[in-house]
């Protein structure tokens, strides 16, 4: 199969930013194969209505047909902790207490090298499951969970332990030095593969966050951490970094974090819901990104933890690049089709106009890939990125059919039972090759 170009017919949906979407009934696309570091990889070479297509190739290619199917490109999901699978579904009613009853305990499983193992082995195979190759990961304080994530993943992550040196659970809790030498070796073995992870402001000191942010930036590592997802997580560090010398006149969450030198153009940070003027113009001058988690936040009915709402309107006045995340486990779905979902129906509830499926498929797939730096290589499907994509299930295409009634048919498939969108995707294709079906 190497070395002979590919052909996978199909209806494609191609994200192309907010308000633009490629829809191409009975289309085409050309996978053509290149040398990478010593391996063949497929790219994309050309795409378009079949017809065209077919009549510029000779023969010689491999020909899949999907025709009544619908390709897309992989997801980006840019938050979530893969060592909280467990508690996705767990009650919720407040952030810090749901942490301290569910989330910590299942994390401090981890800590057992032989449970971690199977963990990453189920969860990372599940990942990719959901059509998820790229995005931002959280993993436990534990060196071998995070290597035990990095042998499992497939695709492109950044990915990194979180750092508890302060208001942490005693058997979850790391020393300054031990946090210290943790990131030094991370982030000097994975470079920009790593995330440095500070957990939030509340669970790691800012001298830490000092000193680590340094090594980060020095291995051209990425910077992830939370950032003002509920009012009483901002009252309760308000009144912390009060009594911190150096912080005592900081007037809001972002000010710590950039006096802690953590802002800039790696850096993305979960959530960003309750961001006063100010807030959002650090963020934009220090060109930090936001990953936006609509299920994790969305209210406990739906099995969120009741955040609030993001004003992406807000956000995007100032200039700030933001992605989609599924935040597992505060988001009870790992499939990016929920994230998406929630994200249109929660804004059309409270009539914001604007928070369309084509938004949402764009903020799920290439602005992903454009905040880690990857949106030349992939993102999305046109010419020259590899072929990073996803077959959907057979839908009947109307001739009235545009990518919002689409996008509005597939999210349909999983709205009355919300675990269905995990198995949503038929088979996932990585750089050409397929590697995952469902049967």
């Amino acid at each position: 199969m190497h070395n002979k170009k590919i052909i996978v017919l199909a209806n494609i949906l191609n994200p192309i930013n907010d308000t633009k979407c490629e829809l191409i009934r009975n289309g085409a696309m050309v996978l053509s194969p290149i040398k990478r570091k010593g391996s063949t990889i497929y790219i994309v070479s050309d795409y378009g209505p079949e017809n065209k297509i077919l009549k510029k190739l000779d023969s010689g290619f491999q020909l899949i047909d999907y025709h009544e199917h619908i390709i897309m490109p992989a997801f980006f999901d840019m938050h979530f902790h893969w060592v909280q699978d467990d508690v996705r579904k767990m009650p919720k009613a407040n952030l810090l207490d749901w942490l301290e009853n569910y989330t910590f305990p299942a994390e401090k499983k981890f800590q057992n090298k032989k449970y971690s193992k199977q963990k990453a082995n189920i969860f990372f195979e599940r990942l990719v499951s959901t059509g998820t190759l790229g995005g931002a990961c959280y993993s436990s304080i534990h060196a071998h969970a995070l290597e035990d994530a990095f042998e499992n993943v497939m695709g492109d992550f950044v990915i990194g332990n979180v750092l508890m040196t302060m208001n942490s659970p005693s058997y979850l809790a790391q020393t300054k030095s031990e946090a210290l030498k943790l990131v030094a070796k991370m982030s000097a073995k994975y470079k920009s593969r790593y995330a440095l992870t500070p957990r939030f402001a509340i669970a790691t000191d800012p001298q830490t966050m000092l000193e680590t942010g340094k090594l980060a930036k020095k291995n051209k590592s990425f910077i992830q951490t939370h950032l003002s997802e509920t009012k009483n997580e901002i009252e309760y560090v308000l009144q912390m970094y009060q009594n911190i010398p150096g912080f005592e006149k900081v007037k809001s969450y972002t000010e710590i974090y950039k006096k802690a030198g953590l802002l800039g153009a790696k850096t993305i940070m979960g959530h960003g819901i309750y961001l006063n003027p100010d807030e959002l113009a650090l963020l934009a001058k220090t060109k930090t990104a936001i990953a936006h988690c609509p299920t994790s936040n969305a209210p406990i009915k739906e099995k969120g933890l009741g955040s609030g709402l993001f004003n992406f309107k807000k956000v995007e006045k100032h200039g700030i690049a933001w992605a989609l995340g599924s935040d597992i486990g505060g988001g009870p779905i790992l499939s990016m089709f929920d994230v998406m979902r929630s994200f249109v129906k929660q804004n059309s509830k409270a009539k914001i106009a604007g928070a369309t499926y084509k938004k949402a498929l764009y903020r799920a797939t290439l602005a992903g890939a454009e905040i880690l730096k990857l949106d030349k290589s992939c993102g999305n499907l046109v010419i020259g990125k590899e072929a990073n994509f996803l077959v959907l299930p057979q839908i009947e295409l109307t001739a009235a059919d545009t990518v919002e009634t689409l996008m509005e048919k597939l999210v349909k498939k999983g709205e009355k039972n919300r675990s269905l969108y995990d198995s949503l995707v038929k088979k996932v294709f990585y750089r050409g090759e397929l590697v995952f079906s469902k049967n």
